[in-house]
């Protein structure tokens, strides 16, 4: 493929570029598969799993049962993780506990 940069337009020269940026995230990303699988792959030839090499645990996944609910309004609820509420952080400010907050 030759291009001539020069008579190529802004939008098209974006586009391009666009195009190779795909392409060359694309490219990393499949090599970094290749090589997860080649060293998977070894690991399993001499009896173990990446896991036991790396000493990486497995993450657990799946949801969190809510833990408090919006007096005012039960179906607003809130884990306990992450940044809380604006129901959770008025309630506090208003004098509750969090404990009163519990489901």
């Amino acid at each position: 493929m030759n291009f001539d940069l020069d008579k190529m337009t802004l939008k098209e020269l974006r586009d391009l570029r666009a195009k190779l940026d795909r392409a060359i995230n694309s490219y990393e990303d499949r090599k970094r598969r290749e090589a997860l699988a080649a060293i998977e792959e070894a690991a399993r030839e001499h009896g173990f799993n990446l896991a036991d090499l790396t000493g990486a645990k497995p993450r657990k996944t799946g949801t969190v049962a809510p833990k408090y609910a919006n007096p005012d309004d039960p179906t607003m609820t809130w884990t306990g993780r992450g940044r809380k509420p604006r129901w959770v952080q008025d309630s506090l400010e208003g004098g509750k506990q969090l404990e009163d907050l519990l489901i």
